[in-house]
């Protein structure tokens, strides 16, 4: 998840809101040294996806990528175990979390979901 920005987090920690779409948080029992390099990798692999000169360096940039995300928890199987779904991807009124994202104010839920003309 993004530190430069305080994007609304569902209560039970799961998502982030950001754009008007629910995204998956970090893996909260990676250890700080574990997460940090995975960040870094993730990092390098996304300006790989944008250096490559070939569909093949694409490709491989955009495996790394996938891996890195699914090491900090933000793809693949869910890192929780309460079993609530994986809701990544809708916006959150269309979600379990309707009800929450009605409640949040209007500042909170405007820095997960900006107006269209900003």
């Amino acid at each position: 998840m993004s530190r430069g920005k305080d994007y609304p987090r569902t209560p039970d920690g799961h998502f982030f809101v950001s754009k008007g779409r629910l995204w998956r948080c970090t893996d909260p029992s990676l250890d700080d040294s574990t997460r940090r390099a995975a960040v870094k990798a993730l990092m390098q692999a996304r300006r790989a996806v944008f250096q490559a000169e070939s569909e093949t360096a694409t490709r491989a940039a955009r495996d790394k990528v996938d891996a890195t995300k699914r090491e900090l928890g933000e793809r693949g199987p869910v890192w929780w175990r309460d079993g609530s779904p994986d809701e990544g991807g809708k916006h959150p009124r269309n979600s379990i979390y309707a009800a929450w994202w009605a409640d949040l104010s209007d500042e909170d839920r405007e820095r997960g979901d900006p107006p269209k003309d900003k």
